[in-house]
């Protein structure tokens, strides 16, 4: 029992230890969690400002780099404007004698002043440009107008050319068409002949119809009223007279013969 006692105890102190470290442990790490944080706040800090101090670094090589540029180029300009100088300098010495030489036309001359002189001459060099523009102009127009003309004159000689082909096979289908008349000519010319001898014969046949009609008139000893060209009832009645007489012919015969035989 003692012995279980022991054990109980020396236990609980043991957890005791235990307790005591883990919580040790646990302010250990708080203070840990505490201190890494801290240090990653200034890490960060120290980060920002090292990309800063960067960027301005890298600013202030851009801006003398920069600046360097600049005076390199102003230097060069700087020698480009002295070089020019030295030009129109060297010009201007060059052309000093002209300066004596327009002074002493001045002298000679209407005009009062060198600019003068300078204004006139301008005046003439822009005259003669506009001249020279102007005559351009005319020439530009001569030859586009002779472009026109050429192209004007090879238009009408093809349409000409295009007529005249145009005429020759008018030519041989007029030919051809007279080629092809003239049986049909002689054959109308035939027609008409046949038609004027069908026409007098006709027309001598309505005039012995007319004949036969007047005889037949005659002896009836009647007018009857029948045009002269009408020829059809002319002829109808001509037809009725024969028949007419035809009857009486017969009947005289019959008659004739009956008496015959009554004397018999």
């Amino acid at each position: 029992m003692s012995r279980s006692l022991w054990w109980c105890q020396a236990f609980k102190e043991k957890m005791k230890v235990i307790t005591c470290r883990w919580r040790d442990l646990h302010a250990k790490e708080a203070q840990l969690k505490i201190y890494m944080e801290k240090s990653g706040r200034i890490l960060k800090e120290n980060d920002k400002m090292r990309i800063q101090a960067l960027k301005k670094a890298s600013k202030e090589r851009e801006r003398r780099i920069q600046k360097e540029s600049e005076v390199l180029r102003a230097k060069r300009e700087l020698e480009a404007l002295r070089n020019k100088h030295q030009k129109l300098c060297n010009k201007v010495q060059k052309y000093s004698i002209f300066t004596k030489y327009l002074e002493d036309v001045v002298k000679i001359s209407q005009f009062e002043e060198i600019q003068e002189i300078i204004w006139r001459y301008k005046t003439l060099m822009r005259v003669h440009k506009d001249l020279l523009q102007s005559q351009q102009g005319h020439v530009e127009m001569s030859e586009q107008a002779k472009v026109l003309l050429d192209q004007y004159t090879a238009e009408k000689e093809a349409e000409i050319l295009q007529y005249q082909n145009e005429l020759v096979q008018l030519q041989l289908r007029f030919d051809q068409t007279q080629n092809d008349i003239l049986p049909w000519q002689t054959h109308w010319a035939d027609i008409q002949n046949t038609n004027a001898k069908k026409a007098l014969k006709l027309g001598t046949i309505k005039m012995a119809i007319l004949n036969l009609f007047q005889c037949v008139s005659m002896q009836l000893k009647a007018h009857l009223n029948v045009p002269v060209d009408d020829s059809h009832r002319q002829l109808n009645m001509i037809q009725q007279f024969i028949q007419d007489l035809a009857d009486i012919s017969m009947e005289v015969k019959r008659k004739s013969i009956q008496n015959h035989q009554l004397y018999l």
